[in-house]
Protein backbone atom coordinates (compact mmCIF):
# COMPACT_ATOMS: atom_id res chain seq x y z
CA UNK A 1 0.00 0.00 0.00
CA UNK A 2 1.33 3.62 -0.92
CA UNK A 3 2.82 5.22 2.17
CA UNK A 4 -0.27 7.50 3.42
CA UNK A 5 2.75 10.13 4.28
CA UNK A 6 3.29 10.43 0.44
CA UNK A 7 -0.47 10.28 -0.16
CA UNK A 8 -1.39 13.29 2.34
CA UNK A 9 1.61 15.03 1.25
CA UNK A 10 0.80 14.54 -3.07
CA UNK A 11 -2.96 14.62 -2.57
CA UNK A 12 -4.04 16.57 0.79
CA UNK A 13 -1.49 18.95 1.45
CA UNK A 14 -2.01 20.76 -1.14
CA UNK A 15 -5.61 21.28 -1.02
CA UNK A 16 -5.42 22.09 2.99
CA UNK A 17 -2.40 24.82 1.83
CA UNK A 18 -4.74 26.87 -0.47
CA UNK A 19 -8.03 26.28 1.24
CA UNK A 20 -5.74 27.38 4.32
CA UNK A 21 -4.76 30.35 2.95
CA UNK A 22 -8.37 31.12 1.65
CA UNK A 23 -9.23 30.87 5.48
CA UNK A 24 -6.60 33.35 6.41
CA UNK A 25 -7.55 35.63 4.60
CA UNK A 26 -11.10 35.83 5.74
CA UNK A 27 -10.57 35.97 9.26
CA UNK A 28 -8.39 38.91 8.54
CA UNK A 29 -10.11 40.71 5.16
CA UNK A 30 -14.01 41.06 5.09
CA UNK A 31 -13.96 39.13 1.35
CA UNK A 32 -16.55 39.27 -0.67
CA UNK A 33 -17.24 36.01 -2.36
CA UNK A 34 -19.74 36.81 -4.45
CA UNK A 35 -17.69 38.06 -7.49
CA UNK A 36 -15.41 35.12 -7.25
CA UNK A 37 -18.14 32.54 -7.35
CA UNK A 38 -19.52 34.08 -10.13
CA UNK A 39 -16.31 34.39 -12.28
CA UNK A 40 -15.56 30.96 -11.10
CA UNK A 41 -18.73 29.37 -12.16
CA UNK A 42 -19.52 31.22 -15.55
CA UNK A 43 -15.84 31.53 -16.83
CA UNK A 44 -13.40 29.11 -15.06
CA UNK A 45 -15.51 26.06 -14.51
CA UNK A 46 -16.97 25.92 -17.72
CA UNK A 47 -13.81 26.16 -19.49
CA UNK A 48 -11.99 23.52 -17.21
CA UNK A 49 -15.06 21.31 -18.19
CA UNK A 50 -14.95 21.64 -21.70
CA UNK A 51 -11.40 21.10 -21.89
CA UNK A 52 -11.55 18.17 -19.76
CA UNK A 53 -14.51 16.46 -21.26
CA UNK A 54 -12.87 17.61 -25.35
CA UNK A 55 -10.04 16.30 -24.29
CA UNK A 56 -10.56 13.00 -22.04
CA UNK A 57 -9.08 10.07 -22.93
CA UNK A 58 -12.29 7.55 -22.08
CA UNK A 59 -15.30 7.46 -24.48
CA UNK A 60 -18.91 8.05 -24.42
CA UNK A 61 -19.48 4.68 -22.59
CA UNK A 62 -17.79 5.97 -19.72
CA UNK A 63 -19.12 9.52 -19.62
CA UNK A 64 -22.48 7.47 -19.33
CA UNK A 65 -21.33 5.26 -16.41
CA UNK A 66 -20.42 8.29 -15.08
CA UNK A 67 -23.75 9.52 -14.77
CA UNK A 68 -25.83 6.37 -14.12
CA UNK A 69 -23.16 5.81 -11.02
CA UNK A 70 -23.50 9.75 -9.68
CA UNK A 71 -27.33 9.77 -9.95
CA UNK A 72 -27.53 6.65 -8.12
CA UNK A 73 -25.80 7.53 -5.72
CA UNK A 74 -27.07 10.66 -5.07
CA UNK A 75 -30.51 8.70 -5.16
CA UNK A 76 -29.46 6.39 -2.41
CA UNK A 77 -27.86 8.65 -0.24
CA UNK A 78 -31.03 10.80 -0.17
CA UNK A 79 -33.36 7.68 1.13
CA UNK A 80 -30.80 6.96 3.49
CA UNK A 81 -30.56 10.30 4.67
CA UNK A 82 -34.62 10.93 5.14
CA UNK A 83 -35.06 7.58 6.67
CA UNK A 84 -32.15 7.70 9.09
CA UNK A 85 -33.21 11.78 9.59
CA UNK A 86 -37.05 10.58 10.31
CA UNK A 87 -36.55 7.39 12.78
CA UNK A 88 -34.78 10.07 14.58
CA UNK A 89 -37.07 12.40 14.96
CA UNK A 90 -35.52 15.24 13.02
CA UNK A 91 -38.79 17.56 12.06
CA UNK A 92 -38.37 20.37 9.40
CA UNK A 93 -35.92 22.28 8.43
CA UNK A 94 -33.44 20.59 10.08
CA UNK A 95 -34.70 17.24 7.94
CA UNK A 96 -34.15 18.70 4.82
CA UNK A 97 -30.72 20.23 5.68
CA UNK A 98 -29.30 16.76 6.98
CA UNK A 99 -30.69 14.97 3.87
CA UNK A 100 -29.18 17.97 1.30
CA UNK A 101 -25.32 18.00 3.50
CA UNK A 102 -25.24 14.17 3.85
CA UNK A 103 -26.06 13.45 0.18
CA UNK A 104 -24.45 16.45 -2.04
CA UNK A 105 -20.86 16.32 -1.55
CA UNK A 106 -18.37 19.20 -2.15
CA UNK A 107 -17.62 17.82 -5.98
CA UNK A 108 -16.11 21.55 -6.85
CA UNK A 109 -14.30 23.39 -4.67
CA UNK A 110 -12.71 20.14 -2.97
CA UNK A 111 -13.41 17.22 -5.58
CA UNK A 112 -11.84 18.62 -8.74
CA UNK A 113 -8.35 19.57 -7.13
CA UNK A 114 -8.48 16.21 -4.68
CA UNK A 115 -9.10 14.05 -7.97
CA UNK A 116 -6.61 16.13 -10.25
CA UNK A 117 -4.15 15.89 -7.54
CA UNK A 118 -4.70 12.21 -6.55
CA UNK A 119 -5.40 10.98 -10.21
CA UNK A 120 -4.21 13.27 -12.70
CA UNK A 121 -5.47 13.99 -15.46
CA UNK A 122 -8.31 11.26 -15.72
CA UNK A 123 -9.31 12.20 -12.15
CA UNK A 124 -10.04 15.72 -12.98
CA UNK A 125 -11.78 14.42 -16.04
CA UNK A 126 -14.35 12.19 -14.03
CA UNK A 127 -15.00 15.08 -11.71
CA UNK A 128 -16.00 17.36 -13.67
CA UNK A 129 -18.51 14.91 -15.26
CA UNK A 130 -19.52 13.84 -11.50
CA UNK A 131 -19.95 17.63 -10.77
CA UNK A 132 -22.18 18.50 -13.75
CA UNK A 133 -24.32 15.67 -12.89
CA UNK A 134 -24.71 16.67 -9.13
CA UNK A 135 -25.26 20.20 -10.35
CA UNK A 136 -27.94 19.30 -12.28
CA UNK A 137 -29.45 16.70 -9.62
CA UNK A 138 -29.18 19.42 -6.78
CA UNK A 139 -30.40 22.20 -8.97
CA UNK A 140 -33.53 19.72 -9.37
CA UNK A 141 -33.83 17.16 -6.65
CA UNK A 142 -32.56 19.09 -4.29
CA UNK A 143 -34.46 22.32 -4.37
CA UNK A 144 -37.65 19.98 -4.37
CA UNK A 145 -35.88 18.82 -1.02
CA UNK A 146 -35.46 22.41 0.03
CA UNK A 147 -38.78 23.53 -0.71
CA UNK A 148 -40.50 21.66 1.57
CA UNK A 149 -38.89 22.77 4.59
CA UNK A 150 -40.48 25.76 4.10
CA UNK A 151 -44.33 24.20 3.41
CA UNK A 152 -44.10 23.99 0.01
CA UNK A 153 -43.82 21.31 -3.08
CA UNK A 154 -43.39 21.89 -6.35
CA UNK A 155 -40.94 22.37 -8.99
CA UNK A 156 -41.19 26.35 -9.43
CA UNK A 157 -37.76 26.31 -8.92
CA UNK A 158 -36.45 24.15 -11.23
CA UNK A 159 -35.83 25.75 -13.87
CA UNK A 160 -32.65 27.10 -12.27
CA UNK A 161 -31.11 23.92 -13.54
CA UNK A 162 -31.09 25.61 -17.02
CA UNK A 163 -29.00 28.36 -16.43
CA UNK A 164 -26.12 26.35 -14.71
CA UNK A 165 -23.26 27.37 -17.60
CA UNK A 166 -21.44 24.03 -16.51
CA UNK A 167 -24.17 21.92 -18.10
CA UNK A 168 -23.98 23.97 -21.46
CA UNK A 169 -20.08 23.39 -21.42
CA UNK A 170 -20.77 19.71 -21.14
CA UNK A 171 -23.09 19.58 -24.20
CA UNK A 172 -20.76 21.47 -26.44
CA UNK A 173 -17.84 19.78 -25.51
CA UNK A 174 -19.61 16.27 -26.37
CA UNK A 175 -20.63 17.73 -29.63
CA UNK A 176 -17.08 18.85 -30.73
CA UNK A 177 -15.88 15.42 -30.12
CA UNK A 178 -18.94 13.90 -31.74
CA UNK A 179 -18.47 16.16 -34.67
CA UNK A 180 -14.70 15.90 -34.57
CA UNK A 181 -14.64 19.69 -34.01
CA UNK A 182 -12.17 19.58 -31.22
CA UNK A 183 -9.17 21.68 -31.82
CA UNK A 184 -5.69 20.24 -32.01
CA UNK A 185 -4.22 20.12 -28.22
CA UNK A 186 -1.26 22.66 -28.81
CA UNK A 187 -3.77 25.28 -30.71
CA UNK A 188 -4.37 28.50 -29.28
CA UNK A 189 -7.91 27.88 -28.65
CA UNK A 190 -6.82 25.07 -26.37
CA UNK A 191 -4.52 26.12 -24.55
CA UNK A 192 -6.84 29.41 -23.94
CA UNK A 193 -9.25 27.15 -22.34
CA UNK A 194 -6.67 25.17 -20.55
CA UNK A 195 -5.00 28.16 -18.81
CA UNK A 196 -8.73 29.27 -17.91
CA UNK A 197 -9.94 26.28 -16.81
CA UNK A 198 -6.95 25.56 -14.73
CA UNK A 199 -7.01 28.75 -12.69
CA UNK A 200 -10.10 27.46 -11.22
CA UNK A 201 -8.31 24.96 -8.94
CA UNK A 202 -6.59 27.05 -6.98
CA UNK A 203 -9.55 29.57 -7.10
CA UNK A 204 -12.10 26.99 -5.85
CA UNK A 205 -9.60 26.09 -2.97
CA UNK A 206 -9.30 29.83 -1.89
CA UNK A 207 -13.37 30.16 -2.14
CA UNK A 208 -13.71 27.05 0.14
CA UNK A 209 -11.15 28.26 2.70
CA UNK A 210 -12.93 31.78 2.99
CA UNK A 211 -16.56 29.88 3.14
CA UNK A 212 -14.74 28.05 6.18
CA UNK A 213 -13.51 31.07 8.10
CA UNK A 214 -17.17 32.37 8.08
CA UNK A 215 -18.18 29.48 9.56
CA UNK A 216 -20.21 30.31 12.85
CA UNK A 217 -20.00 26.46 14.42
CA UNK A 218 -20.55 27.48 18.01
CA UNK A 219 -23.01 25.28 20.03
CA UNK A 220 -24.04 22.98 16.87
CA UNK A 221 -21.15 21.10 17.44
CA UNK A 222 -22.88 18.35 19.47
CA UNK A 223 -25.84 18.87 17.15
CA UNK A 224 -24.13 17.39 13.34
CA UNK A 225 -22.81 13.98 14.45
CA UNK A 226 -25.70 12.57 12.03
CA UNK A 227 -24.60 13.88 8.82
CA UNK A 228 -20.78 13.64 9.82
CA UNK A 229 -21.34 9.90 9.95
CA UNK A 230 -23.14 9.78 7.25
CA UNK A 231 -21.23 11.86 4.72
CA UNK A 232 -18.34 10.53 6.01
CA UNK A 233 -18.22 6.63 6.55
CA UNK A 234 -21.45 5.71 5.48
CA UNK A 235 -21.05 8.20 1.79
CA UNK A 236 -17.43 6.40 0.83
CA UNK A 237 -19.12 2.89 1.04
CA UNK A 238 -22.31 3.48 -0.68
CA UNK A 239 -20.03 4.93 -3.42
CA UNK A 240 -17.72 1.98 -3.68
CA UNK A 241 -20.47 -0.09 -3.28
CA UNK A 242 -22.27 1.39 -7.04
CA UNK A 243 -18.45 1.26 -8.63
CA UNK A 244 -18.66 -2.32 -8.50
CA UNK A 245 -22.54 -2.55 -9.43
CA UNK A 246 -21.68 -0.33 -12.33
CA UNK A 247 -18.38 -1.54 -13.04
CA UNK A 248 -16.59 1.01 -14.16
CA UNK A 249 -13.45 -0.50 -17.10
CA UNK A 250 -11.31 2.13 -16.14
CA UNK A 251 -9.74 1.75 -12.64
CA UNK A 252 -8.62 5.64 -11.96
CA UNK A 253 -12.28 6.17 -13.56
CA UNK A 254 -13.80 3.92 -10.68
CA UNK A 255 -11.64 5.02 -8.13
CA UNK A 256 -12.16 8.16 -8.37
CA UNK A 257 -15.55 8.19 -8.75
CA UNK A 258 -15.62 6.57 -5.07
CA UNK A 259 -13.27 9.71 -3.45
CA UNK A 260 -15.53 12.10 -4.84
CA UNK A 261 -18.48 10.54 -2.98
CA UNK A 262 -16.26 10.64 0.17
CA UNK A 263 -15.86 14.39 0.00
CA UNK A 264 -16.99 16.41 2.64
CA UNK A 265 -20.15 17.99 2.39
CA UNK A 266 -20.79 21.33 0.82
CA UNK A 267 -21.97 24.52 1.61
CA UNK A 268 -24.96 24.90 -1.53
CA UNK A 269 -27.71 23.15 0.93
CA UNK A 270 -27.83 26.26 2.93
CA UNK A 271 -27.99 28.27 -0.48
CA UNK A 272 -30.79 26.10 -1.30
CA UNK A 273 -32.36 26.08 2.36
CA UNK A 274 -32.33 29.45 2.94
CA UNK A 275 -33.74 31.00 -1.09
CA UNK A 276 -36.25 28.46 -1.29
CA UNK A 277 -37.38 26.65 2.04
CA UNK A 278 -36.66 30.39 4.09
CA UNK A 279 -33.90 30.63 6.93
CA UNK A 280 -35.74 29.53 10.52
CA UNK A 281 -34.76 27.20 13.11
CA UNK A 282 -35.61 23.67 14.11
CA UNK A 283 -37.51 22.29 17.42
CA UNK A 284 -34.21 22.49 19.18
CA UNK A 285 -33.46 26.02 18.45
CA UNK A 286 -30.40 25.48 16.22
CA UNK A 287 -30.83 27.28 12.70
CA UNK A 288 -30.14 25.54 9.20
CA UNK A 289 -27.16 28.43 8.67
CA UNK A 290 -25.71 26.90 11.96
CA UNK A 291 -26.48 23.02 11.11
CA UNK A 292 -25.36 23.52 7.65
CA UNK A 293 -22.01 25.07 7.97
CA UNK A 294 -21.00 23.63 11.44
CA UNK A 295 -21.70 20.31 9.30
CA UNK A 296 -19.61 21.57 6.25
CA UNK A 297 -16.98 22.50 8.60
CA UNK A 298 -16.55 19.34 10.75
CA UNK A 299 -16.57 17.29 7.60
CA UNK A 300 -14.13 19.07 6.08
CA UNK A 301 -11.44 18.95 9.14
CA UNK A 302 -12.34 14.94 9.31
CA UNK A 303 -11.88 14.54 5.14
CA UNK A 304 -8.41 15.05 5.84
CA UNK A 305 -7.07 12.07 7.33
CA UNK A 306 -9.85 9.57 6.17
CA UNK A 307 -9.83 10.64 2.83
CA UNK A 308 -5.61 9.99 3.04
CA UNK A 309 -6.82 6.30 4.17
CA UNK A 310 -9.18 6.37 1.25
CA UNK A 311 -6.46 7.39 -1.26
CA UNK A 312 -4.46 4.52 0.29
CA UNK A 313 -6.74 1.63 0.14
CA UNK A 314 -8.31 2.51 -4.05
CA UNK A 315 -4.49 2.38 -5.22
CA UNK A 316 -3.99 -0.76 -3.34
CA UNK A 317 -7.06 -1.73 -5.72
CA UNK A 318 -8.92 -3.31 -2.38
CA UNK A 319 -12.26 -1.52 -3.26
CA UNK A 320 -12.33 -0.52 -7.23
Amino acid sequence: MTSLLSIFATAILPIITLAGVGFTLGRFRDVDIGPLNTVTVYVLVPALIFHSIATASFGGATLVRIGVATAAYLLTMVVVAEVVGRLLGQSEPILSALVLVSAFPNSGNYGIPLSEFAFGPEGRSTAVVYLTVQAVLLYTGGIYVAQRSGGTRGFGGMKRALKIPLVYAVVAALLARYLGFVPPAGSTAMTTLELVGNASIPVMLLILGIQLADTDYGTALSKVGIPTVLKMAVAPLVGAGIALLVGFENPTVGRTFVLECATPAAITPLLLVVEFGGESAGDSGLSVAEYVSTTVLVTTLLSVPVLTVLIAVLESGILV
